[in-house]
Order: C-alpha cells, then structure tokens, then sequence
C-alpha cells in the first residue's frame, strides 16, 4: 500500500476528533508560534496538517497568510467543511511534502508529527530540503514529535524519536534553538503520548 493509500484509508475510516493525535486546542503549538513575535500577517505552512484544529486557531486570532499541506485528500477535505466560508481564506496543498516544491517563502514552519514519520535518512534528507527551501531568512520551524520516552509506532507505522537535543543536532548549525517543552498528549481512547515541541530560529536562511 503507498503512503498517500494509507493516510487515506486512516482518515476515512475515523471521524476528525477520533484519531489518536486529535486535539482540541493544540495549546503547546500556539504558545510557542506567539513566542515568535511575528506578525499575524506573515506567511504560515502547517505540513502533514490534516484536519488539524491548528488552523481554526490561527484564522481566528487573525493570521491571514496560511497553508495546509498533507498527503491525503480527505483529511483535507474535512478540515474545509469543518471551516466553511473560512476555508476560503486557507491555501491547500494535497500533496507529498517529500515532492513539494513551495512557490513563496514562509516566515514560519509548523509540523506536529510529521517528521517523526520519516525513519530513513534519504526521507529526512528531503525533509530537511524542503524545510530549508520553504523558510525566509529570519524565520521559524516549529517542529512537534513524539518525545525519547514517546511510542515507537502510530497508526500501524514505526517512528523516530526525537529530543530537542537530538533534533537540534540533526538540523544542523544553520538552526538555532529557541525553546522547547514536553507535552503529554492525551488520546481520545484516554492513552498518555509523550511529545515534544521544539522552536527553531532560521536567521541567516544559509540552505534557502
């Protein structure tokens, strides 16, 4: 089965707020996009965003430059209903992040659980080019993974597990550590996954 089948086949088969990564208020994503100052009106990617309620959060405190990026169609499709006329206001990509090639620059980077999907390193090499391909000079990634102590797997599929230190580390010198902070993720089966969230500072753009 490929990558696009199967986040497919996981997005129809369970209503938005029954998947295991489902939240309400992604709290630790907005504290930590607030803490980078940037102005509402910047350029914002939300990669392997699926019918995440991120973008809820951000149209609503008035960010206006934002995109969604994700494999399958149909997680993307329930995002828009669930906005309405408000998804007029969102730019869409159903697309493989690994294939993508973004056409402006984003102030900042936004991925709970994705990366951590990416175990070999020819995938993390492309993460990590089109990461540095999508960021502006000065901007930010915000990057969300299951934490050292977090599963080993999720929806069928192994992980990587990252520290901020070791994920600072495989970023390279081109990205410096803003903050951090642990987030244990309770499920909607009532299961305790531990996360790790991790701002990054892109100031010199040196692999744009």
């Amino acid at each position: 089965m490929s990558e696009r089948n199967h986040w497919q086949g996981v997005y129809q088969a369970r209503d938005s707020d029954q998947v295991s990564w489902y939240q309400d208020v992604p709290a630790s994503s907005l504290a930590l996009i607030e803490a980078t100052g940037l102005d509402h009106h910047e350029r914002v990617v939300d990669v392997g965003g699926g019918h995440s309620t991120l973008i809820d959060h951000l149209l609503a405190s008035g960010w206006d430059q934002v995109t969604v990026l994700d494999i399958a169609g149909s997680a993307l499709a329930a995002a828009r209903r669930r906005l309405g006329t408000r998804a007029r206001r969102v730019e869409w990509v159903e697309r493989d992040l690994l294939a993508w090639q973004p056409r402006l620059p984003y102030a900042l980077w936004h991925d709970r659980a994705l990366l951590h999907f990416c175990n070999d390193d020819a995938a993390r090499a492309g993460y990590l080019r089109v990461l540095r391909a999508a960021l502006r000079p000065g901007g930010y990634a915000l990057i969300g993974t299951f934490a050292e102590d977090g599963p080993e797997q999720c929806s069928g599929l192994p992980v990587r597990r990252y520290s901020p230190a070791s994920l600072a580390a495989w970023l390279g010198a081109d990205f410096t550590l803003v903050q951090s902070r642990l987030d244990p993720h309770r499920t909607p089966a009532g299961k305790v996954q531990h996360f790790q969230f991790s701002l990054f500072h892109y100031p010199a753009g040196r692999g744009a």
